[in-house]
């Protein structure tokens, strides 16, 4: 059984991946399964994993990064946060931090993150895509990738390039850190070259130090 804590203590040294997603998701939908494969397959890699603590594909992340992770070497972080309705933790989660306001929270992702999954999900998840997307755009946090995975999001992104892309409210470039992918393996393809130019060289891109931590 791997050892928990709820001090939030991280290893700076480490590469780690936040996965966003819905809280909704329930076990046996394929989109769960999927998620914790990818979980499971990042764990492999001696990869950290963020998430926002909770059920759902929240959930399936800290479980399958759980199950690919036996010699305890990897850290499962969850974010959670104080809501109105009930919401209970996830069940594999070894470091914690539980927040009042998404404010704070989702710049603790941004600090902590080296690359970002987006799975499925709604208006929570919309925004913390949308604020990942931001601060990239704006260099407040380093060109991170933004894996968007799953066919929902292709959508998303063919409005917004007909849209503010073509009315000249963004620009081509604010494209360039984004992925569509549909499957683990592609998924797997960007973290891995993520992780390998981040231990060639940890401090180009450190959000930690932007973030002053």
């Amino acid at each position: 059984m791997k050892k928990k804590t709820n001090k939030f203590k991280i290893d700076k040294d480490h590469f780690r991946v936040t996965i966003f997603g819905s809280a909704r998701t329930k076990p046996g939908h394929p989109t769960y399964k999927l998620v914790y494969k990818l979980a499971k397959l990042i764990a492999k890699e001696k990869i950290d994993i963020i998430t926002g603590g909770g059920p759902g594909l929240m959930d399936a992340a800290s479980s399958g990064h759980y199950a690919g992770d036996p010699t305890n070497h990897n850290h499962s972080i969850g974010l959670t946060i104080k809501l109105p309705m009930e919401q209970h933790d996830g069940q594999h989660l070894e470091i914690k931090k539980e927040f009042s306001r998404f404010s704070g929270r989702l710049d603790t992702f941004m600090s902590l993150s080296n690359a970002v999954v987006v799975a499925p999900g709604g208006i929570g998840t919309c925004l913390e895509f949308f604020y990942t997307w931001q601060l990239t755009q704006v260099k407040h946090i380093c060109p991170i990738p933004i894996i968007l995975l799953g066919p929902m999001w292709k959508g998303l992104i063919e409005w917004v390039k007909k849209q503010p892309l073509k009315k000249q409210l963004l620009s081509p470039k604010d494209f360039e850190n984004i992925y569509l992918v549909k499957t683990n393996a592609e998924a797997m393809k960007i973290i891995k070259a993520t992780k390998k130019q981040f231990e060639k060289d940890p401090d180009s891109c450190d959000n930690l130090k932007l973030y002053g931590i």
